[in-house]
């Protein structure tokens, strides 16, 4: 059996529309996730071009065409694979200095696997403080992780802990598999919502005396759950075997 249909099987009983059903579930999915390579999800092509590419051979805004000229860089492209109440599968392929922003992941649990390349990560979890303050307004995040990671690498976020608002930024091509339990769903409450760091100089809450302040930054939501202007992501060809309901 293609390892994609162990991965999604494992997943199918492992997660319900709550979430995983138990944490030695959700190990057992994390397992099957870590045997997963690019040739497994039709990206061994894509994954020997990263593995010979040269940054020199690229400018940082665009790259090179044939006769020398700076071409826009390539979009974003999301390789959907399976959604179903409980969980969805896809593959982010992220060209070389290309952002996902910083974005949550309300009530989920994110597994995600870098399967070719190299990325920064930079991950945040709220702080819970004694007056809750309008959601309007900047809200306390402690960091999580700010980091380079390189393939094969698999990590785990939850609800509340784990880095559960993150961004990432391409270093090489690269591409990046989540699982998501349960997956974003308006009807549900579970909008992805995106975030910049806010500018303010005085705090508009007091935070826990054991927090470190300088591991805190103060997040300000997006309007109307849109993202940043300019991120767009386009609807790539998943190329591996087909995961039926």
């Amino acid at each position: 059996m293609p390892k994609i249909k162990s991965l999604s099987n494992a997943c199918k009983v492992s997660f319900s529309p709550h979430g995983p059903i138990s944490e030695e579930a959700l190990e057992r999915v994390r397992a099957l996730l870590d045997e997963i390579r690019p040739l497994d999800v039709g990206l061994d092509n894509e994954a020997q071009i990263a593995r010979n590419w040269n940054s020199s051979t690229r400018q940082p805004n665009g790259r090179r065409g044939r006769n020398g000229a700076n071409q826009f860089t390539a979009p974003i492209k999301y390789l959907h694979i399976h959604e179903c109440e409980s969980f969805s599968m896809g593959i982010f392929c992220m060209p070389p200095s290309s952002v996902i922003p910083l974005h949550n992941h309300p009530g989920m649990t994110v597994l995600s696997k870098l399967l070719y390349g190299r990325l920064h990560v930079e991950s945040y979890d709220w702080i819970d403080i004694p007056d809750p303050i309008d959601q309007s307004q900047a809200r306390p995040a402690k960091l999580v992780r700010d980091c380079e990671l390189s393939a094969p690498e698999t990590s785990i976020l939850y609800p509340n802990r784990g880095g559960n608002i993150h961004t990432f930024r391409a270093i090489t091509p690269c591409a990046l598999f989540d699982v998501l339990s349960p997956p974003y769903s308006a009807e549900d409450g579970r909008h992805c919502s995106y975030y910049r760091k806010s500018p303010v100089k005085e705090p508009p809450a007091i935070l826990p005396s054991e927090v470190d302040s300088s591991e805190v930054v103060w997040l300000e939501e997006l309007e109307d759950h849109q993202p940043p202007e300019g991120f767009v992501v386009a609807r790539g060809l998943y190329k591996g075997p087909v995961i039926r309901r």
